[in-house]
């Protein structure tokens, strides 16, 4: 459906000069800035262990092919990088982003350190790189920054079930009408 929804153009992939019918995967539409605002339309949902588009589409809109509602009411392009990842693919992950010299994983290094705000909001920290000026930052560990990223994309938007149907005609409605 959704790839159904995109136009068809005329591409010469080989360069002979015989342009074949081809669906346009470049074309993009987004959610208008007053449905993003909007929390009516939308729950948040904190993605389980293993839990795909697919399978949330499925518990939410009854079919898993709407995975793509799900994907783009939370701007996420890059399924591998934007998508919580199960617990033994994040192991290996970690194990292949932090390496040391000898190429033994380090996950337990430092990330980076943080310090806390000291005006305005005080719940927010801020980031440095040393210790020189700060000696009482907080050391965060690469397994921290991590497992705090895959956190924060855990926490998704979900379209309310009730407006499906209309989200899927103005998604229509959109691609027939955007130009590239």
């Amino acid at each position: 459906m959704y790839f159904n929804s995109m136009p068809k153009i005329y591409y010469d992939s080989a360069g002979t000069g015989q342009p074949k019918i081809v669906t346009n995967l470049m074309r993009r539409v987004g959610l208008r800035s007053k449905v993003k605002t909007n929390t009516m339309l939308f729950d948040t949902y904190n993605v389980r262990e293993g839990e795909t588009p697919e399978i949330i589409a499925h518990k939410m809109y009854g079919d898993p092919e709407l995975h793509w509602i799900v994907m783009l009411v939370n701007n996420i392009i890059d399924r591998y990088h934007d998508w919580p990842m199960a617990g033994a693919q994040f192991n290996s992950y970690l194990n292949q982003k932090y390496v040391d010299a000898d190429g033994n994983p380090n996950t337990g290094g430092v990330h980076h350190y943080e310090i806390n705000q000291t005006s305005g909001d005080t719940k927010t920290t801020i980031e440095v790189t040393d210790l020189t000026n700060y000696p009482n930052a907080l050391t965060v560990t690469n397994f921290e920054y991590e497992q705090l990223r895959q956190d924060k994309i855990r926490e998704i938007r979900l379209l309310d079930p009730r407006y499906k149907d209309l989200f899927i005609d103005e998604y229509q409605n959109l691609m027939k009408e955007s130009n590239i």
